[in-house]
């Protein structure tokens, strides 16, 4: 079955863009969506290019390590655009700092700065620990897992569309504005996010805390949703 094209907010070409440039966007977005991978004739076909056209924007691609070929030989996405969004999220967790620590000292708990990696990943951005509480949960920045597990992924799936067998907490996250795990991520620790509004499309990074009290989750959401707002607020210049 040929991949779907882009979903996420693809532009459509116009006279003022170069065609091949934005075909080139193209193909890397539609990596981002097919993290196993796509083959050269899949990607012109998403794309809407002819194979010979793929094979040229991608070994151009190549060259500056933005794709690169697995083990089976297909194309996926490259580190070099991680080298390319580092100065992104440094800017993102410049903003993203005092935010955190408000949370983490208003509610006691760990905060946590989540951003989705691809399509089925969350990645630990930043992690601020209360300065006063005696007892606190502790992890490092950089820990991956499934989006499907944890609050922070739970919270940018309730921002998304409702998908048929969503788990319940994705549906309850969506009436509340705030997800609720425990013990996914870490054992005998819950999780509680919300999503960081973004300028348009869905969100891609949320924000949230760690407890290992059970008790009081109103509370402790509405003041999670409420510094998911003001991130988000300080993030879109509003």
């Amino acid at each position: 079955m040929n991949p779907p094209p882009p979903t996420r907010s693809a532009p459509e070409w116009d006279a003022g863009m170069s065609k091949t440039l934005h075909h080139g966007l193209l193909i890397l977005r539609v990596l981002s969506e097919h993290p196993q991978g796509l083959t050269v004739s899949e990607l012109g076909e998403a794309v809407g290019v002819h194979r010979t056209v793929a094979h040229r924007l991608v070994r151009t691609l190549e060259a500056h390590q933005l794709c690169r070929r697995d083990h089976q030989r297909r194309i996926v996405l490259g580190t070099g655009l991680v080298a390319l969004a580092e100065p992104v999220q440094q800017d993102l967790r410049t903003l993203a700092r005092p935010v955190l620590e408000e949370l983490a000292e208003a509610t006691g708990a760990t905060a946590h700065l989540m951003v989705r990696e691809g399509a089925a990943e969350m990645r630990a951005l930043m992690v601020v620990e209360p300065r006063g509480a005696l007892v606190h949960v502790s992890f490092r920045p950089g820990q991956a897992h499934s989006i499907e597990r944890g609050s922070g992924g739970l919270a940018l799936l309730a921002h998304g569309p409702r998908r048929e067998g969503e788990r319940p907490e994705v549906t309850a996250a969506r009436a509340s504005g705030y997800a609720v795990t425990m013990g996914e991520v870490i054992p005998a620790v819950t999780g509680i996010s919300a999503p960081v509004p973004p300028r348009a499309g869905e969100a891609t990074t949320s924000i949230g805390i760690s407890v290992f009290d059970s008790a009081g989750f109103d509370d402790l959401g509405t003041v999670v949703v409420r510094a998911a707002m003001r991130l988000g607020k300080i993030l879109n210049g509003s």
